[in-house]
């Protein structure tokens, strides 16, 4: 009865992992000759350790990668991608993360930018901190709807908030001079306290030709570029080709 109450009490205490683990000790008799220490020891490692999961499965979820199965374990070096893994490793222990600086992929479509960056996104996820991918059009869509319902200063604060913030997409078009404002606001709000990951076809110069003012171009090329490591990513084909089904 005692054994009982305890376990209901760790339910009610939403400790359930716990009360289950407990369950499972009480059921083998392996467990009874050992020390108190050690099989609370391994309640607690239980419970501790299904949190820890339970966390991390939620940061991948508010991460909302568009390649949720992304990692630097998998990233392909081939020759013509030019793709350094040392490089890449040392960006996977997220240290520009700590020291709020950005990451710019460039490259040609299907090259792979968009799965490096996931990669790089799910490395931070692993290490706790909290990531969102979005698609630039996605995220001036968000904006603007905030600016018609008032919220557009609560929208801001949330994306001053995560750590690493990855943007696709990033300044395929020319934008409208409203849509180039909202994104100085962005890169003000994070400028020197987060890290931003740009994935774009084009290097700064186009960068300044799709933004509607010199002067806003400047301001946000200023608080991205001087903080910012550059990969190119080569290929002669495009990942999605050499990904594709292949004739058999």
């Amino acid at each position: 009865m005692l054994t009982e109450a305890t376990i209901t009490k760790l339910r009610e205490m939403r400790l359930s992992v716990m009360a289950n683990a407990l369950k499972d000790q009480l059921a083998d008799s392996q467990f009874q000759n050992m020390a108190f220490e050690d099989r609370l020891g391994l309640l607690v490692d239980a419970e501790w350790n299904a949190r820890k999961n339970n966390h991390l499965q939620k940061l991948i979820r508010q991460a909302s990668f568009s390649e949720p199965g992304a990692c630097l374990e998998n990233v392909e070096y081939l020759p013509d991608r030019n793709l350094k893994r040392e490089e890449l490793l040392r960006f996977g222990t997220c240290g520009y993360i700590q020291e709020h600086h950005n990451i710019i992929l460039l490259g040609a479509t299907g090259s792979g930018k968009t799965y490096l960056a996931c990669a790089l996104g799910m490395a931070a996820v692993r290490q706790f901190l909290t990531v969102k991918y979005i698609r630039l059009p996605d995220l001036l869509v968000e904006f603007n709807i905030a600016r018609g319902n008032g919220s557009i200063r609560k929208l801001l604060a949330q994306y001053k908030k995560y750590s690493l913030l990855i943007i696709d997409e990033w300044l395929l078009y020319p934008l409208k001079e409203t849509e180039a404002r909202d994104l100085l606001e962005i890169m003000e709000a994070r400028y020197k306290r987060a890290s931003t990951i740009l994935c774009s076809q084009f290097d700064i110069p186009g960068w300044r030709e799709n933004l509607s003012d010199p002067i806003l171009a400047d301001a946000i090329c200023d608080r991205i570029v001087h903080d910012a490591y550059t990969i190119v990513i080569g290929g002669k084909e495009s990942m999605r080709k050499r990904k594709g089904l292949q004739e058999t």
